[in-house]
C-alpha cells in the first residue's frame, strides 16, 4: 500500500503495470495506492508558517503542545508538574486524530483550537472520555464496591443506556470495514458516536448512586466495556 500525496495516482498506475510488466513483484502481490489530500489553513490555502514558508512538523507540534498547555493549566485537570508531560501526549493525539477523522483523500482545514478542543470530534474528547471511565472504576475501589469481570449487563432500562449498547454493537463491522476499505476515519467516526452516547448516559444517570444494586452492577459493566473498546480504538489508531 503506497500511501502518498493524491496528485501522483497516475504516476503510480504507471508503476505497478511497469513492476507487473517486468516481473519485479510477483503475480500474486497486491499494489494499491492511497492518496491523500493537502493539510490547509484556515483561509483554505497551504498550510504555513507565519512566515509564509510550509510548517515544519516539528514547529506544528510545538504550537499544539504550548496550546494544550495553556488549556490544561486553565482547566487545573492535572497537577503542575505533569501538565507538561500530558500536553506533549495530548497534544500528539490532538494531532493525530485531527489527521485520522478526516477521510485520506479529502483536503482539510487544520485549526489548532479545533483540534486541541476538549470536546467535539477531537482527540482530546476521546482520551477524556477514556479517563471518565478509568475515574468511576477508581471510585469503586474507593468506595469498595466490588462488581465481578463477568458481571451481567442487563437489558437497557432507557435510552441511554439502548444508545451506548447501539454503539457498541457497530464495533466489529467498522474495524472490518476500516481494515478493507484503508479508512482510518471510519473508526475516529465510531469513537465519537460511542463517547457521545457515553457521556450522555454518564450525566442522566447516577450509576454509583443507583440503589438497585443489580442495575448499578450492569451499568458498571458496561462502562467497563466502554473503556476496553475505546482503549483497544485508540490503540489501532496509534494515540
Amino acid at each position: 500500500i503506497y500511501v502518498v500525496d493524491k496528485r501522483q495516482e497516475l504516476h503510480f498506475v504507471q508503476v505497478f503495470r511497469c513492476a507487473r510488466k517486468t516481473g519485479l513483484v510477483k503475480p500474486e502481490t497486491e499494489l494499491k495506492f492511497l492518496g491523500f489530500g493537502t493539510m490547509n489553513g484556515k483561509d483554505g490555502g497551504p498550510f504555513k508558517t507565519r512566515e509564509g514558508g510550509v510548517m515544519r512538523l516539528e514547529n506544528l507540534i510545538a504550537d499544539i503542545d504550548e496550546e494544550m498547555f495553556h488549556k490544561i493549566v486553565e482547566n487545573r485537570s492535572v497537577k503542575d508538574q505533569d501538565a507538561k508531560e500530558t500536553a506533549e501526549i495530548v497534544g500528539l493525539s490532538a494531532i493525530k486524530y485531527g489527521d485520522l477523522s478526516n477521510q485520506a483523500s479529502k483536503d482539510y482545514i487544520f485549526d489548532i483550537d479545533r483540534f486541541t478542543s476538549f470536546e467535539g470530534n477531537t482527540g482530546p474528547y476521546i482520551l477524556y472520555t477514556i479517563v471518565r471511565t478509568k475515574s468511576l472504576m477508581a471510585k469503586l475501589q474507593a468506595n469498595d464496591i466490588r462488581v465481578a469481570e463477568d458481571a451481567k449487563i442487563l437489558p437497557a432500562q432507557n435510552k441511554t443506556v439502548t444508545d451506548v449498547m447501539l454503539a457498541l454493537s457497530k464495533w466489529s463491522d467498522t474495524v472490518s470495514a476500516a481494515y478493507q476499505e484503508q479508512a482510518p476515519h471510519k473508526i475516529c467516526q465510531f469513537v465519537y458516536e460511542l463517547c457521545d452516547a457515553y457521556n450522555k448516559f454518564y450525566h442522566e444517570n447516577k450509576i454509583l448512586a443507583n440503589e438497585n444494586v443489580a442495575e448499578r452492577d450492569s451499568w458498571i459493566a458496561l462502562s467497563r466495556l466502554v473503556g476496553k473498546v475505546l482503549e483497544q480504538a485508540i490503540d489501532l489508531l496509534g494515540l
